[in-house]
Parts: structure tokens; C-alpha cells; sequence
């Protein structure tokens, strides 16, 4: 038996016979009587147990954004259902006005719908549905909960796609469906032309110009189909907090948004996230499918509209479950799971450290054995803290802190260098600079013809 809020009001207007007739046996009289009422409110109330619940499938959202928790209630009986609905999830699932009234006439169904802000990324199971089904006064009724299975993805956030269509710019110029023409030793023969002041001599094909009237240059268009590794390291480095996130978020906005960009291109994307274990794994064909449900548009990026849509979603996907373990990174099974990945050429984007503990321990060994094969990106958070501690000259406290950041920066610096002169490309940037920087990178290199 559950009461509402009208019971205990009810009891309360006893204090009005109370005042007329002074005596224990008003108050007795008034108390029984509401009991009373409440009895039969409770037998005239519809059966909780008979009522038949579903749920809609939720599917997926990104993070910050608000999803619909949908449950369907079917009233099989011959009473009017009048009920309190509480939908349970768990606390980070965010679950907004969760208690909702509901009338459901005999012999019809009704819906009701809940809405949810997650709080972090990850998988949310929907708690128990608890039903409370009152009588016609609304004094007290019935209760039951009963398990209405029902999940909820969220996905990354994905802020870094507000520099996404800037970039498809610059591919689009690099792709040849602009006017500029790029060249160099990994890109492919697009046509013919006639010579223009400025262009390099070493274009100039000299067969096609001794059978034209003009001298006629080559030009090239960045290569397709080139395969892009991305490797995001889940050790304890990716716990530690940059600001008001993690190193993790940083380097999972940095995974999303080189995928999205080299989706477009049409390079084949895959993913690895591990430490001691795999903890994602994601082989990337472009335009793969999927069905979770979310949408993820380039923004304002012209004609582009929905770009390497099946490659985002497969990551992000993958990258909703991630989460730092408090390890160190096993760099031998990483190095030998990239390698796993196929023999031919690609670029290997590693989203780490660059702290000389770091490096010594497992990364430089590593690193060796993958350049051999491929292009190597090492892409690192920058603590934005640092500079705060650089400038502190408050006390002697801030000048020791002052000098220690000093000498760490100096550290992690002759590491980076010494990281670009075994052939890595370095790149560091804060936390919000970082995607965009990776991805400019990934446009020079193959503007260049490095992919």
C-alpha cells in the first residue's frame, strides 16, 4: 500500500470536529473514518500487476545532449489507471522529473516520457519502473516496481567538430576540386596542363609538350585509400587531469576529429585503445555503416554535409566505453597490435606522452620498430597548469614550483627532439588545441606526400 500527499491532508481537517467536540473520541472517529476511505480507495484502484509496460529503444546520444526515455503502459482491466510513474536510472544517466502522473483509461494504453542528461560518457542501464496505481479519491493506492529492460549509449562529445569545416576546405583544395594542385613522391597523376609561370620545372612532362604546342605540366592529387592508425593510450598518463578534463577526453576529441577528416578523404581509419589490454579495437572501411542513432553532421561545412559519417560513428561508438586504467602501458603489445594491423604503409598516430619516463620506459623502443614501417605521429597533451607555475613568484614556494615546472619543460623538450630526430612528427598543443593541430598535421603530410 503506498499514501499520497492527500492522506496526511485529510487527517489534518480533523482538527476542525477536533475544535467543535474537544474529545478522544472525535479524533478516533476522523482517524477511522479516513482510514476507511483509504481502504476502499485502495481496493477501487486498478491492479498494478495487471498493467502491461514496454519500453522504446533509446539508442544513443552524445554527451551534454538531453535523450527521451520512452515507456508505453497498458491498462488491460476494466478501471481507470491512475498512476505515479517513477522511471529509475542511475545518477549519471541524469534523469529529469522522474515521479510523472498518468491517467490510462480501461482497455487503452498511454505513453510517458522522461527526459535524461547524462553526465559522463558510457553505458546506462535503466533501474527498476515503480508504479503506484491510487483509487478515485487519491488517498492510497498500490504499489509495484518491476524490471523494464532498457539502455542508454552516450557517446563522446565531440567539441573539436567546430573545426572540421575549415579542414574539408583545405582537402577539397588538396583533393583537386579547387584550383590549387599539390605534388610530391605520394600522390597520384591527375592530368595534363599548360605551363603557367611559377609552376616547378620538374613537372614539365616532356613527351605530352613535344606533342602539343605548349609545354604541358603534370599536376597530382593527394593519394586515396591510405590507412591512418590511430593509437590512444589508456594507461594512468590518460588519467591524469588537464584542466577541468582528462588527458583521455583530449586525446579521444584529437581520435574523433583526425577520423572524421581522414573518413572524408577517403583513407581507411582504424582504431586502437590499450594499456595492458585492449580495451577498443575498430577496423575502419570508409562509409561503414551504423545504427545507433545519432548523427553526426559536419557542421557548417557546405556541401560536404554528413563526411566520413560510418568512419565517426564506428569510433565514436568504440570510444563511449573507454575509461584510464591506473596502469602502466604495456608498449610491446601495443607495437605488436599496430603491426597486426597489416603490412603496408600507413600513418601511426600516437596519442600519448612525450615525458622522458614515459619514452624510456616503453614508448622509445617502440617507436623504433614502427618507423621502419610507418609514418609515426606522436600527438601530446600540454598541461595548461604549467604556465601558471612558470609564473609564480609570489613566495619561495611558487619560485621552487616555478623552477621544477622549468625544468620538466626542459625535459619533455629535449625528449620531443630527440623523438623528431628518430623520424617521429611531434605534435604538442593544450587540450582544446590539440585535434586541430593533429589534423592540420595530417593535411601537411599529405600535401607533401608523405601518406
Amino acid at each position: 500500500m503506498a499514501f499520497s500527499w492527500r492522506f496526511p491532508a485529510a487527517l489534518a481537517l480533523g482538527v476542525a470536529p477536533l475544535v467543535l467536540s474537544p474529545r478522544g473520541a472525535t479524533v478516533l472517529g476522523w482517524t477511522a473514518l479516513v482510514v476507511l476511505l483509504a481502504a476502499v480507495d485502495v481496493f477501487l484502484a486498478a491492479s498494478p500487476r495487471a498493467l502491461v509496460l514496454s519500453r522504446d529503444r533509446l539508442g544513443a546520444v552524445r554527451l551534454t545532449e538531453t535523450a527521451a526515455s520512452v515507456l508505453t503502459i497498458a491498462n488491460p482491466t476494466r478501471r481507470t489507471a491512475r498512476l505515479s510513474v517513477r522511471d529509475a536510472w542511475t545518477a549519471s544517466a541524469g534523469a529529469v522529473a522522474e515521479i510523472r502522473p498518468l491517467s490510462v483509461p480501461a482497455g487503452e494504453a498511454r505513453r510517458t516520457a522522461g527526459r535524461l542528461r547524462p553526465r559522463r560518457r558510457g553505458d546506462f542501464a535503466a533501474d527498476l519502473v515503480t508504479i503506484r496505481s491510487f483509487g478515485p479519491l487519491g488517498l492510497a493506492g498500490r504499489q509495484r516496481s518491476v524490471a523494464v529492460p532498457g539502455r542508454l549509449r552516450v557517446l563522446p562529445e565531440f567539441r573539436s567538430r567546430r573545426h572540421l569545416p575549415s579542414r574539408l576546405v583545405r582537402l577539397r583544395e588538396l583533393d583537386g576540386r579547387t584550383a590549387a594542385q599539390v605534388r610530391g613522391q605520394g600522390t597520384e597523376f591527375d592530368s595534363l596542363r599548360e605551363y603557367a609561370l611559377g609552376d616547378d620545372v620538374r613537372s614539365i612532362d616532356w613527351r605530352a609538350s613535344a606533342r602539343a604546342e605548349h609545354v604541358q605540366v603534370r599536376t597530382w592529387r593527394p593519394e586515396r585509400d591510405r590507412r591512418v592508425l590511430i593509437m590512444l593510450d589508456t594507461s594512468r598518463w590518460a588519467a591524469g587531469r588537464v584542466g577541468d578534463q582528462t588527458r583521455l577526453d583530449a586525446g579521444i576529441e584529437t581520435a574523433l576529429l583526425l577520423g572524421a577528416l581522414a573518413g572524408a578523404a577517403g583513407d581507411r581509419v582504424e582504431l586502437l585503445a590499450a594499456d595492458r589490454e585492449v580495451r577498443a579495437r575498430t577496423g575502419g572501411s570508409v562509409g561503414a555503416g551504423w545504427s545507433g542513432g545519432v548523427a553526426w553532421s559536419a557542421g557548417s561545412a557546405g556541401s560536404a554535409g554528413s563526411v566520413g559519417a560510418g568512419v565517426l560513428a564506428s569510433l565514436a561508438d568504440q570510444l563511449a566505453l573507454v575509461e584510464p586504467a591506473l596502469v602502466e602501458a604495456n608498449w610491446t603489445l601495443i607495437s605488436a597490435q599496430l603491426r597486426a594491423r597489416g603490412r603496408g604503409r600507413a600513418l601511426a598516430v600516437l596519442i600519448t606522452g612525450t615525458d622522458p619516463a614515459l619514452v624510456e620506459v616503453g614508448l622509445g623502443p617502440a617507436l623504433e620498430a614502427l618507423l621502419r614501417r610507418h609514418v609515426v605521429m606522436v600527438a601530446a597533451v600540454r598541461d595548461p597548469g604549467t604556465a601558471l607555475l612558470l609564473a609564480g613568484r609570489a613566495n619561495s614556494d611558487a619560485v621552487f614550483d616555478a623552477a621544477a615546472a622549468e625544468r620538466r619543460g626542459l625535459a619533455v623538450a629535449a625528449m620531443e627532439s630527440r623523438l623528431r630526430a628518430m623520424g617521429a612528427h611531434v605534435v604538442t598543443a593544450l587540450p582544446e588545441a590539440l585535434p586541430p593541430a593533429v589534423a592540420d598535421a595530417y593535411l601537411g603530410l599529405k600535401a607533401a606526400g608523405r601518406l
